[in-house]
């Protein structure tokens, strides 16, 4: 798919994977929107990079921000692509030590950010792309690249609200791709393993070691340049479609982290 002057919307474009994303994409000759609860942050990214970027502020659980950030990329130009990094993470048990069970209001929030949130970034995005882009000489109107974890397939110990939402992305992607074939719509999924994230350099040094030295190849963490390449890479190419792919140094994920 051709993307030169085409325009990209990326959530959790503030920093991350989503900063990564936003920056490779708007260096390959997109045009960005940059999505993100910090607002402040995200304004910042997008003055760093110029013209043809712009930043709004964005709650992926609430539908109708959801809504005004796919109007913003609507309005900037051709709105072929969507990046979308926003989510969060929970770490607790099925059941505490003390027998007591998951805490379930901290189980419906990382539902509500990763699931129902993707579900908005998702259906919002298409109905924009479906109404208002041409489609190109394949027939092809966007692409909508969601972020899972290879969580979603190697759930640690303590990951059970983390790991159900994002095998709940990875069970989004075919389905989607199916629904909106019809109006030439691709979607694809990422499922990262370790990444040297901003969440992960809050870790001590020999910390991040003892993570990286779980992956097979290379032994080290992820960068988020590395998503950033392969998100570009799904935006460019027009017969990935329907497929989730593990970025993770062939890690295989241990019972406990």
């Amino acid at each position: 798919m051709e993307i030169e002057g085409a325009v990209a919307l990326v959530t959790g474009g503030a920093s991350g994977l989503g900063e990564a994303s936003v920056r490779r994409l708007v260096g390959a000759g997109m045009k960005a929107v940059i999505a993100d609860l910090n607002a402040d942050k995200a304004a910042g990214v997008a003055e760093s990079l110029g013209d043809g970027v712009s930043s709004i502020r964005c709650d992926v659980t609430d539908a109708e921000q959801v809504q005004a950030a796919v109007d913003r990329a609507g309005e900037a130009g051709p709105f072929r692509a969507v990046i979308h990094c926003a989510g969060t993470g929970w770490a607790g048990r099925t059941i505490n030590r003390d027998n007591s069970p998951h805490d379930g209001n901290a189980f419906e929030l990382i539902v509500r950010v990763n699931t129902i949130g993707t579900f908005n970034v998702l259906t919002r995005a298409a109905a924009r792309m479906a109404a208002t882009t041409d489609p190109d000489a394949d027939g092809a109107r966007g692409v909508i690249v969601n972020t899972a974890s290879v969580a979603a397939f190697d759930g640690q110990i303590g990951q059970l609200a983390y790991a159900a939402t994002k095998a709940s992305v990875v069970g989004m992607t075919l389905p989607a791709a199916r629904d909106l074939a019809p109006v030439g719509i691709r979607v694809c999924t990422i499922a990262p393993g370790l990444m040297d994230t901003p969440l992960l350099g809050l870790l001590p040094a020999d910390q991040k070691a003892e993570l990286a030295a779980n992956v097979v190849f290379p032994r080290r963490l992820g960068s988020p340049a590395e998503f950033a390449t392969l998100a570009e890479m799904l935006v460019r190419n027009s017969y990935m479609n329907g497929e989730t792919i593990r970025l993770d140094g062939a890690i295989r994920m241990p019972p406990k982290g």
